[in-house]
């Protein structure tokens, strides 16, 4: 059971769109909780992987005719989950309680995102999403055995950028960090920093001349943040997402827009973030405890770690207790 509400009654990404099609069924999990997700033909739907008869993963059954049919007894639920067919008593009708607990499910962005409470908001906004001078590039997954939340304080974290990711984006030579405003609201935090980042735009992003450029970053949700990087029309951006499957394990994936304006071919960006998320994860797994800590005293926190401390202290006070300590 999930005690924690505020994850609880939020969306989190579950798969990709196009991973889910018409007629498959596959087993997801979820803030520690087993789900099947189906493709009945017009859509996917997301439910408990149990079924309400003998307790068997409905994810192990199949799709016919629209409906889900269990592997063990052949029960048959409509896409209400609803049991309409037990094949050893045909001419029966199925008793009322035979019913799946099913979650809502929304398609957003290209992902497909599950709540297993009741929503409290809507799904982030991902404003550039429409954007015609942007190319999309999907990014992951991800997989890592560490607290969700402690994937997404890394991403917020750029003081490590250009010593763990030296030469892909950064460099050591220029480590130092320029802060600017900070500012933590009931809904999210937003910040601004600068920081010196090799210059994609000069040829061969990995021999290019470091300029110096800023971070506009949003957390939007526990497990869901953004940034701008770059001036005008030169532009880069991440929506970056993290799905808790346990306290200790989660998947992250992203999308990474890239303005026209930018030369360098999306290969070379996904085979950089391909580098940057297998650095990030051998660093992440590595940490301990892999739950994240919310009493500051439990580690040591230097001048670069202000938005991590701000992040922990914003998730403390919104009640965040899954995948903490």
């Amino acid at each position: 059971m999930v005690l924690d509400q505020i994850l609880l009654n939020d969306w989190h990404v579950i798969a990709r769109s196009v991973d889910i099609p018409p007629g498959t069924v596959h087993h997801k999990r979820l803030l520690g909780l087993d789900i099947v997700l189906w493709h009945n033909g017009d859509k996917v739907l997301a439910w408990q992987d149990v079924c309400p008869h003998r307790g068997a993963s409905l994810s192990l059954g199949y799709v016919h005719n629209q409906t889900l049919i269990c592997p063990y007894h052949g029960l048959t639920f409509n896409s209400d989950g609803k049991c309409v067919l037990v094949p050893a008593n045909p001419d029966q009708s199925p008793p009322a309680q035979a019913c799946v607990k099913t979650y809502q499910l929304q398609e957003r962005y290209d992902l497909l995102w599950v709540c297993l409470g009741t929503p409290k908001q809507d799904i982030a906004s991902f404003s550039e999403w429409n954007d015609p001078v942007y190319s999309k590039i999907f990014c992951g997954p991800y997989y890592y055995q560490s607290s969700p939340l402690r994937v997404l304080e890394n991403f917020i974290d750029p003081a490590h950028f250009p010593i763990l990711h030296s030469g892909l984006f950064a460099h050591a030579s220029r480590p130092e960090l320029t802060h600017y405003e900070l500012e933590s609201l009931p809904n999210g935090i937003n910040f601004k920093c600068g920081l010196w980042e090799l210059d994609f735009n000069s040829g061969n992003p990995k021999d290019a001349p470091l300029i110096f450029n800023t971070y506009d970053y949003r957390v939007l949700r526990p497990l869901v943040a953004y940034f701008k990087l770059g001036p005008g029309d030169n532009r880069l951006n991440i929506f970056y997402t993290v799905t808790p499957v346990n306290e200790d394990e989660c998947v992250a994936q992203y999308w990474l827009m890239v303005n026209s304006a930018r030369k360098a071919p999306a290969s070379v960006y996904l085979d950089i973030q391909n580098q940057v998320a297998s650095q990030d994860i051998a660093i992440v797994n590595s940490q301990q405890p892999r739950r994240l800590p919310l009493d500051l005293r439990a580690e040591i926190h230097l001048p670069g770690d202000r938005y991590s401390v701000a992040y922990r202290k914003w998730l403390k006070q919104q009640g965040v207790t899954f995948g903490t300590i």
